[in-house]
């Protein structure tokens, strides 16, 4: 195998561009003593000479050799260049990355993730993926579950999230709903990976024990189902928030006491060093959800 630096390379690229060896070491910042040398080293490196060598101001001229080495050559320092650029790209922050997610996240804070992402980073490629029923994290740079997942991860606790018991008004008085209450009543059940491992705790622990008339995992069928009067619902307020159930005159929202609440996570690998697009990505979440209590509607009802 042919030992080529690429320096050498590029130099001889810059003495035919430039015709002799004094003109293409002005260009380079180099003497005409170092080109020489340089030209020297990679004749060496392949075993023969390069260039015909006119002398004086004539300019030189390709052998056979050289017009073979400089077209691979040129191939090589293009090849360089991209890799350089590649890496530049990367650790200026562009390239790919992979996020798990799920419905609360999806809808309030990964969109201005996303979005903050691009504006910053146009070339970077964003991969979502819905998140599975045992949630791993894999392949994936980062993952968004509501509570630590077990592997070689680390993860940040981005907020505490209370659930909100979502009727119709007149359904229950105003002010907080003791969950004790909602014992034998008829519920539209949550989602089933998620949310309904914290209720059924919580509701088993006040000594509740509802009806379930329906299941979705979908956040708004759960609320065309209350306001049809099929039952009550418990949602996360980050399920909430920013929709019009603050404002719609067929929905009462309630505290619940004692509340239950969960956590929102961020993961990611432990054993792998995350590339600039990742940590960027972890810093805006944080910020993100720093600003959700602030942002977040009160409940409708008086506490």
């Amino acid at each position: 195998m042919i030992d080529v630096e690429l320096r050498h390379l590029a130099t001889m690229a810059a003495v035919v561009e430039e015709g002799t060896f004094g003109r293409a070491g002005t260009r380079l910042g180099y003497t005409q003593s170092t080109v020489s040398q340089q030209v020297a080293a990679l004749e060496k490196s392949v075993g023969g000479s390069l260039f015909e060598r006119p002398g004086g101001p004539r300019p030189v001229r390709l052998t056979p050799l050289g017009a073979v080495v400089l077209e691979q050559g040129r191939e090589l320092l293009a090849k360089a260049a991209e890799l350089a650029d590649a890496v530049d790209r990367f650790k200026a922050g562009d390239g790919r990355i992979d996020i798990g997610t799920f419905q609360s996240v999806s809808n309030v804070i990964l969109p201005s993730v996303v979005r903050r992402l691009r504006d910053e980073h146009p070339g970077c490629e964003i991969r979502l993926t819905d998140l599975p029923a045992i949630p791993e994290l894999g392949d994936l740079d980062l993952l968004f579950h509501d509570r630590p997942i077990d592997g070689d991860v680390e993860h940040a606790k981005l907020v505490e999230d209370p659930y909100l018991l979502v009727a119709r008004p007149g359904d229950f008085p105003e002010g907080p709903v003791p969950l004790a209450e909602l014992d034998g009543k008829p519920m539209v059940g949550c989602h089933p990976t998620c949310d309904e491992v914290w209720m059924d705790r919580a509701l088993a622990e006040a000594g509740a024990r509802p009806r379930i008339v329906f299941n979705s995992p979908g956040n708004e069928t759960i609320l065309s189902m209350v306001r049809a009067g099929l039952g009550w619902a418990v949602v996360p307020r980050l399920a909430l928030h920013g929709s019009a159930a603050w404002s719609d005159d067929r929905l009462a929202l309630h505290e619940l006491r004692p509340a239950p609440t969960r956590g929102i996570y961020l993961h990611w690998p432990a054993t792998s060093t995350q590339s600039p697009l990742a940590l960027r990505a972890i810093e805006i979440a944080t910020e993100i959800a720093a600003d959700l209590p602030q942002a977040a509607n009160p409940p409708a009802s008086p506490s």
